[in-house]
């Protein structure tokens, strides 16, 4: 399935976007790393979706405005790209610090948005719950505690780099992530706002963000279904991707 690569101005932010696929609009919502290619899951998710993966302000080609602050500006500026596309009924899936800007996304307007999919979202702290700290590991290390299977990890790291890219990636992390870590405070009491069916979606053995916090979240969100896939870290979109595109597709 073949995507076509756009730029789309908002806010004045110019972002890049990749589009494929036919039926109704999925969002995807990348994490710290980015969204640097189409992965298979995108490409499986393209048969039964219209599948948006743009690149977040700030990340990868797309513009860093001076507006960006913190995380509720990116939620804002989403809200803005679904009502610039003219988007409705989306099915928003969005994975780690995607994850966490589809929930701040969420708690402000589901009005465009027909379900939510958090897959090892950041964004909530859980007592007893150590997150991993992304910025005190090598890039190198970081890839390898994202994986269960190490042959994906040395895959990954045999891959192309774009350090430019990598470099940018990594400052706009830490500009809106640094402190707090990866969470936002004020956000679990909002959580109760979000009126669309969400499905949360973990890797039992994440390294990153471990699957206790998953419990918190289900505690803020008790409707949620929870999905708790087995050999499995932190992206489940990799190492879990038939799994992962079965539950978004239920």
């Amino acid at each position: 399935m073949s995507f076509a690569e756009s730029y789309v101005e908002i806010d004045g932010c110019k972002v890049r976007l990749r589009r494929g696929g036919r039926g109704e609009p999925l969002l995807f919502l990348h994490g710290a790393s980015g969204a640097p290619a189409i992965l298979p899951f995108m490409e499986s998710l393209a048969r039964r979706f219209d599948v948006l993966v743009p690149e977040h302000p700030g990340w990868g080609k797309s513009d860093e405005p001076e507006w960006l602050e913190n995380i509720h500006d990116v939620a804002y500026f989403y809200l803005d790209f679904l009502e610039h596309l003219g988007l409705s009924g989306v099915t928003l899936v969005g994975s780690s610090m995607g994850g966490w800007i589809a929930m701040e996304l969420a708690v402000r307007d589901t009005a465009r948005l027909k379900s939510l999919v958090l897959v090892s979202p950041a964004g909530v702290a859980a007592p007893g719950v150590q997150a991993a700290d992304i910025f005190l590991m090598s890039p190198e290390e970081l890839v390898r505690n994202l994986f269960v299977d190490p042959k994906l990890a040395e895959a990954r790291l045999a891959m192309p780099e774009d350090v430019d890219a990598s470099l940018k990636n990594r400052h706009t992390t830490a500009r809106l992530a640094w402190e707090p870590r990866l969470h936002d405070p004020h956000l679990p009491k909002w959580l109760h706002r979000i009126d669309v069916p969400v499905k949360i979606v973990w890797g039992k053995q994440d390294r990153i963000l471990p699957v206790g916090l998953c419990d918190e979240l289900k505690r803020l969100m008790p409707e949620a279904q929870v999905h708790i896939l087995d050999n499995c870290g932190h992206l489940p979109q990799v190492e879990k991707a038939k799994e992962l595109v079965d539950i978004i597709c239920k």
